[in-house]
């Protein structure tokens, strides 16, 4: 197991599960949280879907919304789901370009939880009339392991 040095922060103790817990303003205060792997050296895929994501445009400031898919193989550690959903809910009021938007999201629960693979898919709606899909992937995916499609259809309009 990894030292105390190379813990991430925000992880050795659940303060949101089981608590009333506000939304965090932005994501730079949300907490992202972790909880044991109750099957540490096996490998199989957990799945989060966000279809409500929201976050503002940095240019405009109107609203931007996003069907968030995120696949992880745990390592040590699983992501706690109240913190991902606080975590989440916590770009409603934050500007951010849809690639920005979706690798960040990726690369910090990687910086929490250190899994060994973790894809993520972002199915932007329309801005501008141009949808924008944004696709970030950490590590390689175990050989053998059932990587299911992430079951959204690209965006076909009304045609």
């Amino acid at each position: 197991m990894a030292g105390e040095a190379d813990t991430p922060k925000h992880t050795e103790e659940l303060t949101q599960l089981g608590h009333e817990t506000a939304i965090p303003r932005s994501p730079d205060e949300a907490r992202l949280e972790r909880v044991p792997n109750p099957h540490p050296g096996t490998e199989y895929l957990a799945r989060f879907t966000c279809p409500e994501f929201t976050c503002l445009c940095p240019v405009t400031g109107q609203p931007d919304f996003a069907h968030l898919v995120i696949d992880y193989v745990p390592g040590d550690w699983l992501l706690e789901s109240k913190s991902l959903k606080l975590y989440l809910f916590s770009f409603r009021d934050h500007g951010g370009f849809h690639e920005e938007t979706t690798v960040s999201v990726g690369k910090r629960i990687v910086e929490e939880i250190a899994p060994p693979f973790l894809r993520i898919g972002g199915y932007w709606y329309p801005r501008g009339g141009i949808p924008i899909d944004v696709f970030w992937q950490h590590g390689e995916a175990p050989q053998g392991l059932w990587l299911p499609d992430q079951g959204v259809a690209p965006y076909r309009g009304r045609g």
